[in-house]
């Protein structure tokens, strides 16, 4: 049984389940009970290979069964490549197998004798330097052989450059669970947020009662949670995740009595976690502080009064529950937008849409301009993240300082996108730009991010809560460096003078030639209408990037096999712009020739992949890791 030892497949776990609960040490007859979640291959595995009466099952038995789950013939095939007598696999034919297969050009000796005495379970063959085919298994089901690269699982990246030169992991309305008219507000939103790594919360923040400021989607009948509440739990878990530093984006309709309320919830709750005065007092900033440099801060992106020079001087002095009023041409909150008004309210007639630009909701006013009361106390805890209204590319790059951010709409950032693409990104190399789903995705629907990740956009906010292609996209950006929420931007979208843009490369193409084996797959969720746990999969592989590299191209459908089909087919991709571009793996079941069900997915950045052999881990469709469900595939690009 030394062999079973550390193996991951369902059926060794439940053995050893099986031997806990019996106390049995005698292996010539074992009684299988099988805990609960069935393994429904496993079941199928022990109903068809059984040759007993009852639940009792023999030594040989459980034998097969084990091998039918592990011993993959895809695997025994490059074991009995490389092995000298195909029973044992030597140091120096691993090492042959590490060049030569997986492309590990800088492996030796060390790395060999590493690789054996951490995966051969058999103390003999280990002792001799030498790996087992069950050594050889576990080796292949590790980490170490998942098509993600091990190192961007760690912070590899230079965390030591402006705030503005990092993608941003950022959600949209993050208390919401559900949809924007009537779903239920809930602190599970911000909880599950900050697990995944995100580094950028909204916070709508409306009156309450008794002086208490409450979160919700305004003038809608989504439900409300306490401000003070959503504090405690981005206190408690703001760090958990990732070490660098969290904006909370506040979306304040509040008076300025409860802004005040805001302001002394947020001190005394995060206490020094929170970001109120410049690091080293410095008021001239001409460029904003690294990730790094603001390890364990919170910062908040709210509307400011004044100049940080001035916020410094009110907090030396005895100051209460001041305000000062602001014309709303001077400040943007993402409402203000138009396509994010959204209400209960019924839209307007298509003849009225055409004839007449006036918003549905409520009456344009020329004349008038709004003026917004801001309380200072909440205003002076603004320092590295100043709500900006974004006026025009030229307004910005005249008066905008670099600690002024832009929220824009999504479809007014895809116009500006595809008509002025080269400014677009010129004034994203300078300022954190935050893009936002338009009001009318009533059901939390999100756009691509990928198109706003194109132009340099630091904070692509998307709705969390709402599963989907889109957010897988989001999902596997951020598994990049180590999953801290801060990407690097390419050096081409770090450029003030840079000439790329998405649909005109030029000069900034560095093709790569990408080639994909995708021999197999390994306990695929069978197909829910399945009696017999089986389904017809497919894969889908999908290239998301610049225009030029959008690709789509789909494997041939096996037919009633989901423990282990076999395609052996293979796919080439051209891709111009590595650095942007996000690969997709999406494996479905056929149901019938114009309806497909969702199976299992992994996305990665295409920079992140592994050469060689590699297992492809599957996500279930709730963004859950399906531990035992997995592609097997060959990589090889240049």
């Amino acid at each position: 049984m030394d062999a079973f030892v550390g193996t991951k497949p369902a059926i060794v776990g439940a053995t050893f389940w099986m031997l806990k609960e019996t106390k049995i040490r005698n292996f010539h007859q074992l009684p299988l009970r099988i805990p609960e979640p069935v393994d429904c291959h496993l079941l199928v595995l022990f109903k068809t290979l059984d040759k007993h009466t009852g639940d009792v099952i023999s030594m040989d038995d459980f034998r097969s069964i084990y091998r039918a789950l592990v011993h993959r013939p895809e695997y025994e095939e490059l074991f009995k490549a490389y092995s000298t007598d195909g029973k044992i696999l030597p140091d120096g034919q691993l090492l042959k197998f590490l060049i030569k297969e997986q492309f590990q050009t800088e492996a030796n000796e060390t790395t060999a004798l590493e690789i054996i005495m951490k995966y051969e379970p058999i103390d003999e063959v280990r002792k001799k330097r030498q790996m087992s085919f069950e050594g050889f298994i576990r080796y292949m089901n590790s980490e170490e052989c998942s098509i993600f690269k091990s190192q961007h699982r760690t912070i590899y990246q230079d965390m030591t450059q402006p705030l503005c030169n990092y993608f941003i992991s950022s959600s949209h309305n993050t208390y919401l669970i559900s949809d924007q008219l009537m779903g239920p507000s809930h602190l599970w939103g911000y909880t599950s947020a900050l697990l995944k790594g995100c580094r950028c919360l909204e916070i709508d923040c409306w009156d309450g009662n008794n002086n208490e400021p409450v979160v919700y989607h305004g003038h809608t009948l989504t439900s409300k949670i306490p401000f003070r509440s959503v504090i405690h739990v981005i206190d408690k878990y703001a760090f958990m995740s990732s070490a660098y530093p969290l904006v909370l984006s506040l979306e304040n309709h509040c008076s300025p009595k409860q802004q005040k309320v805001m302001a002394d919830c947020l001190k005394t709750i995060l206490g020094d976690k929170l970001l109120s005065s410049p690091i080293g007092g410095e008021v001239e900033i001409s460029q904003l502080p690294s990730p790094e440099a603001l390890k364990f801060k919170v910062l908040i992106k709210n509307k400011k009064v004044g100049t940080l020079e001035e916020s410094l001087l009110r907090m030396e002095d005895d100051y209460h529950d001041e305000s000062e009023e602001m014309s709303d041409s001077d400040v943007q909150s993402d409402d203000e937008d138009r396509e994010d008004m959204l209400t209960l309210q019924p839209p307007r007639s298509p003849a009225k849409r055409r004839g007449d630009s006036r918003p549905s909701i409520l009456p344009q006013k020329k004349t008038r301009v709004k003026k917004t009361r801001i309380s200072l106390a909440l205003s002076d805890l603004v320092v590295y993240t100043k709500s900006q209204k974004f006026v025009s590319f030229d307004h910005s790059l005249q008066h905008q300082k670099c600690y002024e951010n832009n929220s824009i709409g999504e479809s007014a950032a895809r116009k500006l996108a595809k008509n002025s693409a080269k400014e677009f990104i010129s004034h994203t190399t300078r300022f954190i730009t935050r893009i936002y789903p338009k009001g009318t995705r009533m059901t939390s629907s999100n756009y691509n991010p990928q198109e706003f990740w194109n132009i340099g956009c630091q904070m692509v906010a998307l709705n969390f809560q709402t599963l989907g292609p889109q957010m897988e996209l989001q999902d596997g950006k951020f598994l990049d460096n180590g999953g801290c929420g801060y990407v690097l931007k390419p050096g081409f979208l770090r450029d003030p003078n840079s000439t790329f843009t998405p649909r005109n490369v030029g000069g900034y193409s560095k093709p790569m030639s990408l080639s994909i084996r995708l021999i197999s797959g390994h306990q695929l969720p069978p197909s829910s209408s399945s009696k017999t746990n089986k389904a017809d999969p497919m894969v889908y592989i999908e290239i998301y990037g610049v225009p030029e590299d959008q690709a789509r191209k789909k494997s041939s459908v096996v037919k009633s096999n989901a423990l282990c089909p076999r395609w052996n087919e293979t796919f080439s991709f051209n891709i111009q712009v590595p650095e942007l571009a996000m690969i997709r793996f999406c494996v479905e079941d056929e149901v019938s020739l114009v309806n497909n069900e969702f199976l299992g997915q992994y996305t990665l950045p295409v920079m992140s992949l592994n050469t060689g052999y590699r297992n492809i881990p599957l996500i279930s469709k709730e963004g859950t890791k399906l531990e035992s469900a997995s592609l097997f595939a060959h990589i090889w690009y240049y």
